[in-house]
């Protein structure tokens, strides 16, 4: 059985992805990462960490981003495929740039691939998520933010990435077969300096808009993003990864969080802020036992 691991990026070092955890967090369940790095600016650091980590697995490709992509996130999705099709593996293991494994499952993660390498009827794996908000201590298991996602497909089956690289896809359009382990992806996406995670959100909202749309929205935007009222949101009381230590460690933006449960936001809401959704949020954690109720499902489990 070989494992091919694949991801892409652009000035991902710049804006503050935890790019080099990412690979590394799981190098050793894959005989080859394959990175698919975009023309970044000259001040992004992202191949040096890459080389850093100084493991012949990495396959770095060098891409020019087409700005004719830049609506709807088609970009994220051409590149994650192009990051595929250079896969050699019986499995491909996807994490996006801000995802991290933890080391707790990797046993799980080989003995599911193991077990299902000659059955075709299972075209990949679907984990669990954690999304962690504003800082390493808060996350949101809540209704809007994805509690479920595909991370592991079958290589050379016709799978391919679905709309903004959000999941996948194969044939035509036809939702994956999959098996649901009790494996976690860490998704740090919105753990960032305020100043970063605005400019982070401009670059991502052009990807989805296009430049000349956001360009002008963005003046209109303060110059640090407000993660809110984190006394309303959880405490993760579980363990991070090993790989993210140091990025813990390093986070200095705490006199820049409000962790009261009153905020003055000068930004719309988003889902988990919203009366509606805390309610459905509410209905789902303490009386479905943390099951989505309505909402987002892209694939059929087997």
């Amino acid at each position: 059985m070989k494992i091919s691991g694949f991801t892409m990026s652009r000035n991902g070092d710049k804006l503050y992805y935890p790019v080099k955890e990412s690979v590394c967090s799981i190098l050793p369940l894959v005989d080859e990462f394959v990175v698919a790095l975009g023309d970044s600016d000259e001040d992004d650091k992202t191949r040096e960490l890459l080389e850093s980590i100084g493991s012949d697995k990495i396959k770095v490709y060098d891409r020019v981003w087409s700005e004719q992509s830049f609506v709807e996130g088609q970009i994220f999705a051409e590149e994650t495929n192009f990051a595929l099709s250079k896969c050699s593996g019986n499995w491909c293991f996807y994490l996006q740039a801000d995802e991290v494994i933890h080391e707790q499952d990797f046993g799980m993660i080989l003995s599911a691939c193991q077990i299902e390498l000659d059955n075709p009827l299972v075209d990949g794996f679907l984990f669990k998520y954690h999304h962690f908000w504003g800082d390493y201590d808060h996350y949101l298991p809540f209704y809007g933010w994805y509690r479920n996602e595909i991370r592991i497909v079958r290589n050379k089956v016709g799978i391919y990435s679905y709309k903004d690289a959000q999941s996948f896809r194969k044939g035509n359009s036809e939702k994956l077969s999959v098996k649901e382990i009790d494996a976690h992806v860490y998704h740090y996406g919105w753990v960032r300096p305020p100043r970063l995670m605005q400019v982070k959100k401009k670059e991502q909202d052009s990807m989805h808009h296009g430049i000349e749309k956001i360009e002008q929205e963005h003046r209109l935007w303060a110059n640090e993003f407000d993660f809110g009222a984190l006394g309303n949101i959880p405490v993760f009381k579980g363990t991070h990864p090993k790989v993210m230590h140091e990025c813990i460690q390093r986070l200095n933006w705490k006199n820049k969080l409000n962790f009261s449960k009153k905020a003055d936001l000068k930004r719309p809401k988003v889902k988990h802020e919203k009366l509606k959704y805390r309610l459905i949020s509410f209905f789902e954690n303490n009386l479905n036992g943390g099951k989505s109720i309505i909402g987002y499902s892209n694939w059929n489990k087997v």
